[in-house]
């Protein structure tokens, strides 16, 4: 099953991956998407392997972006693609019929070409302007995943969305309000005082409690 929480990985504090990771972890995340950029493959496969081994004692799964010879070399649970990665195809001959691929989309086209290609899930995004990503496709607000969500609802597609990019606590339940499946998360994780208490806040959302605001935290 598809986490409606997935926690991307950045640098925690100490410039670590890990470190984030085993934070998110202790918080109570349990997808984890292991996102490093600009690094040599040996380098990604080490925190690939690491992370794996992290995620385990939670009962977490590891999807490692871009890379699916990795995710498959280090044990992870699945691969994630961008519009500009490897061709899904191409990709599950690598990594076979029982790994998880998620890939991204950011139009009602790339949705349809992606479900056509048989992801598990689809990162719809970004919402708003991130930092995180290089190469920013046209940002999709409230507005956008709307009117994308409401044509596959038309068209009766299951496959799993998920909002990402920029996405802060406070803006989930607007977010859920569009019928979208779940959330990604970053920094709202990683930089938090208290990532126990927003990712508990996150998980409320998540399930449509009214809670306390994290807007602070």
């Amino acid at each position: 099953m598809i986490s409606k929480l997935h926690y991307i990985s950045q640098p925690a504090a100490d410039g670590s991956h890990i470190t984030a990771i085993r934070n998110a972890l202790d918080a109570g995340c349990k997808w984890i998407q292991l996102r490093v950029k600009d690094a040599q493959e040996a380098e990604v496969l080490t925190y690939a392997t690491e992370a794996v081994a992290l995620c385990r004692p939670y009962g977490a799964k590891l999807i490692v972006n871009d890379f699916p010879e990795i995710a498959l070399k280090a044990g992870a649970d699945g691969v994630h693609l961008g519009l500009e990665d490897m061709p899904v195809s191409k990709a599950r001959e690598i990594v076979g019929n029982n790994f998880i691929i998620g890939g991204t989309a950011n139009t009602i086209s790339h949705v349809l070409a992606r479900v056509a290609e048989g992801v598990d899930y689809i990162g719809l995004g970004p919402f708003r302007f991130t930092t995180t990503k290089k190469k920013l496709s046209p940002v999709l607000g409230l507005d956008g995943y709307t009117a994308i969500i409401n044509e596959i609802q038309t068209l009766g597609f299951k496959t799993p969305v998920i909002a990402i990019g920029g996405i802060e606590t406070d803006d989930i339940p607007h977010i859920m309000g569009t019928g979208i499946y779940g959330v990604a998360i970053s920094g709202a994780i990683t930089h938090a005082a208290d990532s126990f208490l927003v990712v508990n806040n996150i998980h409320a959302y998540l399930d449509g409690a009214q809670i306390t605001s994290t807007a602070n935290l």
